[in-house]
């Protein structure tokens, strides 16, 4: 396994990672949580994410009890949770003070923790002051909670406005994002995030590598089986129900004879992919069974096959590569 610097703090983080969305709580438990988690932890995985939101608060229950089963020792992991969406009440969701102090500690009492290595604003809250926010964020790594805090799916602008806060107030400052990241979705990461790289070190803890599945492979052919058919995921199998959606999954099989070629899966093929760019700090995979998660920890060396004239034929096959503004450095 691969170590890498989350950004610029001294925090290190498994190239790859393993995540609980969608899976924990409604397809795996504690026991198929604690097998899993295994493989990955023996594969050299130390990063494990989590968010109050998945599956209503119980993904962080099975975490915490599977955590209790492994043993591993504490300092050996980095574990996440994000704070945003509660419950029902009027003040169990957004980034108020109130709901960011509530809710993390609630969230280490489901994973049975005393902190967590790092937490996050899962989305950015429009009807909360941003100055509220950075306070309450930084307030919970003075007081232990967390040891760093960021952001997921926010913005460019909204993550520099935080760290100007930060800056203008002594606090501390957002260290990592957590942004939707593969080989069907680059603009806002290799893009819009391309000065904030620069200019403050991010660290990026990215998600759905696999774009839902979709880089698989296994929707070739319809749409059948897999994440996409899921009870309450209705809205994900519709976007890939359109024209849009159906032209994104005749793009990944234009991947397939570069991953045949190689003698890997079209997944491995994806995933080591991420890995390749140099502003990915980990790369958070997901399974729901077993042989996934072992597929899942070759893509580390699959990434050592993609040499410069194959990341250009994938660029040249996806098609997906987005252009950089003329005005750019």
């Amino acid at each position: 396994m691969e170590y890498r610097n989350l950004g610029r703090s001294g925090l290190k983080v498994s190239a790859l990672s393993y995540g609980s969305w969608i899976t924990f709580g409604t397809q795996v438990d504690v026991k198929a949580a604690a097998e899993m988690m295994k493989i990955a932890y023996d594969a050299g995985v130390n990063f494990f994410d989590n968010a109050e939101a998945y599956a209503g608060g119980e993904s962080e229950i099975i975490m915490g009890k599977a955590l209790k089963k492994l043993g591993w020792k504490r300092s050996d992991l980095v574990l996440s949770t994000k704070i945003f969406w509660g419950g029902k009440g009027p003040n169990d969701t957004g980034l108020s003070r109130k709901h960011i102090l509530e809710g993390t500690r609630a969230a280490l009492d489901r994973l049975q923790l005393d902190y967590v290595d790092l937490v996050f604003c899962h989305r950015p809250d429009y009807e909360t002051p941003i100055e509220e926010t950075v306070r309450a964020m930084s307030y919970l790594v003075d007081k232990g909670y967390a040891l760093y805090w960021g952001t997921s799916e926010w913005s460019a602008r909204e993550i520099t406005k935080a760290y100007e806060v930060a800056e203008r107030l002594h606090l501390v400052p957002p260290t990592m994002e957590q942004p939707e990241y593969n080989l069907l979705d680059r603009s806002r990461f290799e893009v819009e995030y391309k000065a904030l790289f620069e200019e403050y070190g991010l660290g990026t803890t990215t998600w759905s590598p696999l774009a839902s599945g979709v880089l698989t492979g296994k929707y070739g052919k319809g749409i059948e089986e897999g994440r996409l058919t899921l009870p309450g995921y209705e809205w994900l199998r519709k976007r890939y129900e359109t024209e849009d959606g159906r032209q994104r999954i005749q793009a990944v099989e234009r991947l397939r004879p570069i991953a045949e070629e190689l003698g890997i899966s079209l997944a491995q093929l994806s995933l080591a992919w991420v890995t390749k760019n140099p502003h990915v700090s980990t790369v958070i995979t997901g399974a729901s069974r077993p042989d996934q998660v072992e597929q899942n920890m070759k893509a580390l060396d699959a990434a050592e096959l993609l040499r410069p004239e194959i990341m250009n034929r994938i660029d040249e096959a996806m098609g997906t590569k987005p252009e950089q503004p003329r005005n750019w450095r």
